[in-house]
């Protein structure tokens, strides 16, 4: 599933790609993409809007139109490319922009399970998906005491709740494992046990992994790309993740991969204790 800095790439290449660019009709093969509102109204609102600019916030792209704003995830497998309308369309292109140019944006998504909303402009911060996440990894309130009111009644371990979006956003499981790992927390601990330093150490981790992985482009692992020919690099620098019965590059002990909250999960057993 795309992650934080992979949207990020996927955004920063949109950005490139279809600013300034006017909507003439919307095509919607599978009615299960758009959450909200109704397909018919989302695509009636949508003729005639510009693209006025792209941002993202937590896991979910945000396309600036002239009245609304259009949101979008990814989730496991999504992926949009530019091409000209007359281009062939694919079985997995289920959502198609047209524009007045030509050319056309395509959603395409091989599982179909990403969403998308269209919400005015000022209803964003009340919407559904947007009114739950929790601080970005840069927001100056992401301290040590807010991770302390949040971890301290919390029952499961520390590599679960970093998967939680409504405490810090865009972390998901391949960065979850580097963070702890760079951290010397082992995933199974419970988040009320960690000191102010293992705190502090996750603050910090979580903003240099994510920023490394950004410059990268992102971590291509299966099909993840942000774009048609384009692949991260971070999967290089990866030091546990996907490392399974591979040397630690620090002390080298073998890898540990074990399921923590259905999620697999790698590490080392003697860096982190």
């Amino acid at each position: 599933m795309p992650e934080l800095p992979e949207v990020e790439t996927v955004k920063e290449t949109l950005k490139k790609k279809v600013i300034g660019k006017t909507i003439k009709n919307v095509i919607v093969r599978h009615n299960n993409i758009i959450a909200s509102p109704d397909v018919s109204t989302f695509k009636e609102k949508l003729i005639g809007q510009k693209i006025i600019d792209l941002s993202r916030r937590g896991k979910w792209i945000i396309f600036h139109l002239t009245d609304y704003y259009l949101l979008s995830h990814l989730r496991m497998e999504g992926k949009y490319f530019l091409k000209d309308i007359g281009d062939e369309v694919t079985k997995h292109q289920h959502v198609i922009f047209e524009f007045t140019d030509n050319t056309s944006l395509r959603y395409q998504d091989v599982r179909k399970f990403g969403k998308m909303y269209l919400v005015d402009k000022d209803k964003l911060l009340d919407c559904e998906p947007i009114k739950e996440l929790g601080l970005e990894p840069w927001d100056n309130n992401l301290n040590v005491s807010y991770l302390k009111e949040k971890y301290k009644n919390l029952k499961h371990p520390i590599k679960t709740t970093l998967l939680d979006q409504s405490i810090i956003t865009g972390i998901g499981n391949i960065y979850a494992d580097e963070i702890l790992f760079l951290s010397n927390i082992n995933p199974h601990k419970l988040p009320g046990s960690l000191s102010d330093k293992d705190l502090s150490n996750i603050i910090k981790n979580t903003k240099s992994v994510l920023e490394k992985a950004i410059k990268k482009g992102g971590t291509t692992i299966r099909s993840y790309t942000s774009d048609e020919g384009i692949t991260g690099m971070f999967q290089n620098d990866l030091y546990v993740h996907q490392r399974e019965k591979e040397s630690c590059r620090i002390c080298g002990s073998t890898i540990i991969k074990e399921k923590i909250g259905g999620r697999g999960t790698y590490y080392c057993p003697k860096c982190q204790k």
